[in-house]
C-alpha cells in the first residue's frame, strides 16, 4: 500500500501503487500546468468510514510513496476518468479501474507518463 503525504503530513489515504501511481500522473500534470483543485476520498471505516478533502494547488508540498519498487502498466482509460473528475466541480476523486479501450492518440492527457520513464512509455504495452 502507498501513501500521499500532504504538505508533510501523511494522509489517512492507504490506496495500493497502481492506483497511487495513476493519482500521481494527474496531479502531477495537473500541478504542472498551474491548475487548483480538489481531491477527495472515502476514509477507511477504522477512521469513521466518512469522507475526505484537501485543496491542492502548485504550491503545497506533496509526496508520494510506494510500497513496490516496479512502476505498473499506464491505463490511459483511467487517466482520462480521473483527469475528467480532476477538472470537474466535484473535484479528483479515484475511480474504479476501467478496461483500458484508449489509443496513444486519444486526447494530449494521453502522452501523461511517471515522471522519469519517458522511454518506456513509447515502447509499447508494458507488464
Amino acid at each position: 500500500m502507498g501513501q500521499f503525504i500532504y504538505d508533510g503530513e501523511v494522509l489517512d489515504l492507504r490506496v495500493d501503487d497502481r492506483s497511487l501511481t495513476h493519482l500521481q500522473i494527474v496531479i502531477v500534470n495537473m500541478l504542472r500546468r498551474d491548475h487548483r483543485f480538489v481531491f477527495s476520498w472515502k476514509d477507511d471505516v477504522l477512521h469513521g468510514d466518512g469522507r475526505s478533502s484537501v485543496w491542492l494547488h502548485p504550491n503545497v508540498s506533496l509526496r508520494f510513496t510506494f510500497s513496490g519498487s516496479r512502476v505498473p502498466s499506464i491505463n490511459r482509460s483511467w487517466l482520462e476518468d480521473l483527469y475528467a473528475t480532476a477538472t470537474s466541480g466535484s473535484g479528483l476523486v479515484l475511480t474504479p479501474e476501467p478496461i483500458d479501450t484508449s489509443t496513444a492518440g486519444d486526447s494530449a492527457w494521453s502522452d501523461a507518463v511517471v515522471p522519469g520513464d519517458e522511454e518506456s512509455s513509447t515502447a509499447g504495452d508494458r507488464e
